[in-house]
């Protein structure tokens, strides 16, 4: 499947009236569906395990062979998964004492993030000249297909600088959740693969929170090193390490904005303004299921139509918005 061609990198679009500054004092974040998207999927293993679900797979013993994960990392994300009610166990034994866990339809909801870092996972981390390794069929158009998120308002693909925000009735800075400080795997998650897919090579670049949000305030316009600490309250060693990662895997670039004292600031590159699209899903999935009575933190507007948009992920032949169930695959190999 050929790539559709991509817009030269640009500078990610803001409307006026930005949110207000951080809070002094103690701990703030900025609102944001990604944020809380993050909250639930926290790290590389709960997308991995959520990606096997969405292959079928429903049983703990199958997790772990297919994912060669530990037993005690499987337990902790499967009972953070089923405490956000992403997914539901059923006992399946005789005995009740072993359960399959089955997705609920807010678990099933989060399948087009899935698809839009499966395609920039084809579109990136793939050899030259490589087929993706795994091929998409929508079954509604009968087609071969590749994910594009779109305007809703539109049908257009949406790219970092097509798309102003301003603030929502939730915007500001709230608590950030007290969560494990989970540690990035030794080993790279998309070498466990169970089966080939190009989620598991996204997950080796961006699979892990911290990585995930320094992304995203990238696409707010942050560039430098004190203000991606201020903002997310990060950890100054955690912070460097993250950026380094992210320089090496060529989604970020140095570059020097003070000769004296020397300092750098970090621009994208255009792979990693092409992660906007999986951004923009977490966005959909944050502000559908993870928003509360203070309503949406952010509205986002398409430069090219002028209207506020909910980003959609479709089938790249007939249009339509995709879902679990109408959408089948083979390795390409196969």
């Amino acid at each position: 499947m050929a790539a559709a061609p991509r817009p030269a990198p640009r500078e990610p679009g803001r409307a006026p009236g930005p949110v207000a500054p951080r809070p002094p004092g103690a701990a703030r974040r900025r609102n944001c569906s990604v944020a809380r998207t993050l909250d639930i999927i926290e790290d590389g293993w709960s997308f991995l395990i959520l990606r096997e679900m969405f292959f079928g797979v429903h049983r703990f013993q199958d997790f772990q062979a297919n994912l060669e994960i530990p037993r005690a990392t499987l337990t902790g994300r499967l009972n953070r998964l089923l405490a956000a009610d992403i997914v539901r166990k059923k006992p399946y034994s005789a005995s009740g004492k072993r359960f399959a866990y089955h997705f609920t339809a807010k678990g099933v909801a989060l399948y087009p993030v899935m698809l839009a870092l499966l395609t920039w996972g084809d579109d990136w981390l793939g050899e030259p000249g490589e087929a993706p390794p795994l091929a998409l069929y929508h079954k509604t158009c009968g087609q071969w297909f590749r994910a594009q998120v779109v305007c809703s308002s539109c049908g257009e693909p949406v790219h970092a600088r097509d798309a102003q925000y301003r603030d929502g009735p939730g915007a500001g800075w709230d608590a950030p959740p007290r969560l494990a400080g989970n540690r990035r795997s030794a080993k790279p998650l998309g070498r466990r693969l169970g089966r080939a897919c190009s989620v598991g090579r996204a997950l080796d670049v961006i699979g892990d929170r911290w990585t995930f949000m320094v992304m995203r305030e990238t696409f707010f316009g942050v560039r430098r090193y004190e203000d991606f600490h201020t903002n997310l309250g990060i950890a100054t060693n955690i912070l460097s390490d993250r950026l380094g990662r992210l320089v090496a895997a060529g989604l970020l670039r140095r570059e020097v904005y003070n000769e004296r004292p020397k300092r750098y600031g970090y621009r994208q590159t255009e792979m990693g303004a092409d992660l906007y699209g999986a951004y923009l899903a977490m966005i959909a999935w944050g502000d559908a299921w993870a928003t509360g009575d203070d309503g949406l933190p952010l509205v986002l507007k398409h430069r090219s139509c002028g209207q506020d948009f909910r980003p959609k992920v479709v089938c790249s032949c007939c249009g339509e918005e995709l879902n679990a169930w109408d959408v089948a695959s083979r390795h390409s190999d196969s």
